[in-house]
């Protein structure tokens, strides 16, 4: 008997759908183009000319990360459209912690079955980041991979690079005992803690993504955990060329009591005084459901502050004020101080 013909199709890709969903995401992509992209949506590789000559020794940063398991919310919501922006925002806050400007972003999409109208919701929110950091959606990878994801799943990975004049690098090797902390709010969760919001929320309350607490003034639980990550570019980078700004840290996974230290000097402590801003619900709402216990909460959740600056004293405040007028909530929370390399909250 003749072999009936198989097709990659019948393996479980579908390239035409693949194609179909690459010439709507076309439009989207094509509105984060900045004068440096030399190479069009479909390239093999991304080109990027830099403009070299206003910088006196030009420092490429990178960093590459991906939203973790709030992807498993967005499923439980069939909401794909700000994923995209939340990954952007992470990988630019990152950064900028050194103080580079954003330059282009690369996006990885991986799925068991690719489901066209998902994928152009996830570069829609891509390309909205993107355009908020003034940085170029330059390229991506889509795989296919049948088997390797369960039905209606993805998983979401990125790469941004950025540029920063090496005089200009901000490491923390400046900070001094007697500066000021700078917190800026988050709007939630931002990207970390997921796992333990979701085992606390779904699996042990018992709630879903419908719920509507009273604790969160009539925001679903889905709605409030699906908060964008705010990114802080757009406030920072203008403040880094008028004040002297000692060290910056995004408060991630590992919270405050992981993060900050990475910018400390051997012989420099944190104090942190959380009652100088006010923390969001959901954070006391997971804490009491949970019954998790306060230090576990800050070393998991940025706990309403998504990063902060370290500047001398008498600078603080202007600081804050510019911020504030750049429309951050940005408060003075905490002080440098001579000890181990660590954070106290008080």
């Amino acid at each position: 008997m003749p072999v009936q013909p198989t097709t990659y199709r019948d393996a479980g890709v579908d390239i035409d759908a693949m194609n179909s969903a690459v010439l709507r995401m076309r439009e989207h992509v094509r509105t984060t183009y900045t004068p440096g992209v030399l190479s069009d949506v479909g390239s093999f590789g991304g080109m990027f000319a830099v403009d070299w000559k206003q910088y006196a020794e030009p420092t490429l940063v990178s960093s590459i990360d991906g939203v973790g398991t709030k992807l498993k919310v967005a499923f439980a919501m069939n909401k794909h459209d700000s994923v995209g922006n939340d990954l952007v925002s992470h990988c630019v806050n990152d950064i900028l912690v050194q103080g580079a400007k954003p330059l282009f972003f690369l996006d990885y999409f991986a799925t068991g079955k690719l489901e066209p109208n998902v994928l152009v919701d996830v570069v829609k929110g891509l390309s909205e980041g993107c355009r908020n950091a003034g940085c170029a959606l330059l390229g991506g990878e889509t795989a296919e991979m049948p088997g390797m994801y369960p039905d209606g799943e993805y998983d979401l990975a990125g790469t941004i690079v950025g540029v920063v004049d090496r005089a200009k690098v901000v490491d923390g090797s400046t900070i001094t005992p007697g500066d000021a902390v700078i917190g800026l709010a988050s709007n939630g969760l931002h990207t970390n803690g997921y796992s333990l919001a979701r085992h606390v929320l779904f699996e042990k309350a018992g709630l879903v993504v419908d719920s509507c607490p009273t604790q969160l003034s009539g925001l679903s639980v889905g709605e409030v955990l699906l908060a964008s990550h705010r990114c802080y570019a757009a406030s920072v980078l203008p403040i880094l060329d008028k004040y002297e700004v000692k060290g910056m840290a995004h408060i991630t996974g590992g919270g405050f009591y992981d993060n900050i230290p990475r910018i400390l000097p051997s012989d420099c402590s944190v104090t942190v005084d959380r009652r100088l801003w006010l923390v969001p619900p959901i954070f006391q709402l997971i804490q009491d459901l949970g019954g998790v216990a306060e230090p576990e909460m800050y070393r998991t959740f940025n706990m309403g502050i998504g990063y902060i600056m370290i500047v001398e004293r008498d600078q603080a405040m202007a600081v804050v004020t510019e911020l504030t007028s750049a429309g951050e909530n940005a408060a003075l929370i905490g002080e440098v101080y001579r000890g181990p390399r660590e954070v106290d909250i008080l």
